[in-house]
């Protein structure tokens, strides 16, 4: 299958001197759900910020083979949407409907259309009726279900998320991953929660210390407890 996402040596330091990223490789079909795990630290959301240009690093990061630079970053922005851990950071609009068509009216889609783009993500997530609410005034859970509403109303061809389940009881942690189970297109997950990685994901990639430390299927990773071990995931 063609490549959707390809990362070649990609390397991140922050400006205390972080090495956040130290050579990361990996090539990711379209349509294909990857999940990277590892202790915290690890350098999973890093790498996910630099999906989309948020963070710039060092070596190559392409989606459908348009690299990820200044002069693509509009193109690369309307492939790749990012849900961020905690909504906070992502929802700043006075109502849920105004966040949700934030992305079509700035890729330039008129009022109408943003609206219609929007409504039918909001439909997608389960949460319709609640476009005229304060994003405030929600649950954690209904926020990030707003939060990846956004990005689907900009009909991204990569979801990245980060920590999908977090702060989710254990029925709310069923119902996002369902609710991810759903949607098409290329799926990245970072996360600590393996009953998503069993029952999402068709790879998973260990990273450790900012390098890839192994990848194989969910069953094969998640049954080898010394592997685990060694990568702070027991």
């Amino acid at each position: 299958m063609k490549s959707a996402v390809r990362a070649e040596g990609i390397e991140y330091a922050y400006p205390d001197g972080t090495r956040a990223l130290d050579g990361v490789s990996f090539d990711i079909c379209g349509g294909e759900r990857v999940a990277f795990v590892g202790a915290n630290g690890a350098g999973k959301s890093t790498l996910l910020l630099t999906l989309n240009g948020i963070l710039r690093c060092d070596g190559l990061v392409s989606i459908h083979g348009v690299t990820v630079q200044e002069k693509n970053m509009k193109d690369i922005r309307r492939m790749v949407g990012i849900v961020f851990e905690n909504p906070d950071d992502q929802l700043f609009c006075p109502t849920v409907l105004d966040d949700v068509m934030f992305g079509p009216l700035n890729m330039g889609l008129s009022r109408k259309d943003s609206a219609a783009k929007a409504q039918k993500a909001l439909a997608d997530v389960g949460l319709c009726g609640l476009g005229g609410k304060s994003p405030f005034h929600l649950s954690h859970g209904q926020k990030k279900r707003v939060a990846m509403a956004t990005t689907l109303s900009m009909d991204c061809q990569v979801l990245a998320l980060d920590e999908p389940t977090s702060g989710l009881d254990p029925k709310g942690g069923k119902e996002m991953i369902k609710l991810m189970g759903s949607l098409g297109g290329t799926l990245i997950v970072a996360t600590h929660d393996f009953g998503l990685v069993r029952d999402l994901c068709s790879r998973v990639i260990i990273l450790s210390n900012g390098k890839k430390a192994a990848e194989g299927t969910p069953s094969a990773m998640l049954s080898d407890s010394a592997l685990l071990e060694e990568h702070g995931l027991a």
